[in-house]
């Protein structure tokens, strides 16, 4: 199995990476649908179904209440909330005739980045002689990130305006 997925790494064509990428995008985003239908079909009417209205669910929601179908696709651009989308496609019980072109769209959309930039990036990254600084000053970049967007929404929900000199839009 190692082989296999170095042979796909490093030496397979661009079609085959590519075909692979999709394949288990897709197989993925499928699997995290049917995941959601499961769940909401087996919580009904338990004391679980609040566990249902989490923050990452209702921002989920949030996503595909103003994307609408097209949130499915863009979940696959971005970091954190794919899962919980198809997921929460599932909870809710999209339509197979709108889910399954969404996530065909972000499974292309996915396969695409991460067989062109996302190995170019991985790559460059291993070529790095020093690799674990790079992501130990991205990790303590995300924290101050992270401990920055929390003061700012703390002020805002007592009421305090934003400092003036702030220029993290969050």
């Amino acid at each position: 199995m190692a082989q296999t997925v170095s042979w796909l790494i490093n030496d397979a064509p661009f079609g085959v990476t590519f075909i692979a990428f999709f394949l288990g995008a897709f197989a993925r985003g499928n699997a995290t649908y049917w995941v959601g239908r499961g769940i909401a079909k087996g919580v009904e009417r338990t004391r679980f179904q609040r566990h249902l209205q989490g923050a990452v669910y209702r921002r989920a929601q949030k996503f595909i209440g103003r994307w609408g179908v097209f949130a499915v696709p863009l979940s696959f651009l971005t970091i954190g909330i794919q899962s919980a989308v198809n997921a929460s496609a599932g909870i809710s019980r999209m339509p197979l005739r709108r889910y399954l072109p969404a996530v065909a769209l972000g499974a292309l959309l996915w396969s695409l980045s991460y067989t062109t930039v996302g190995m170019a990036v991985f790559y460059a990254w291993l070529a790095l002689d020093w690799p674990w600084v790079v992501a130990g000053l991205l990790a303590v970049g995300a924290v101050v990130l992270g401990v920055l967007r929390m003061r700012i929404r703390k002020q805002a929900a007592r009421g305090n305006p934003e400092p003036e000199n702030s220029e993290i839009n969050c």
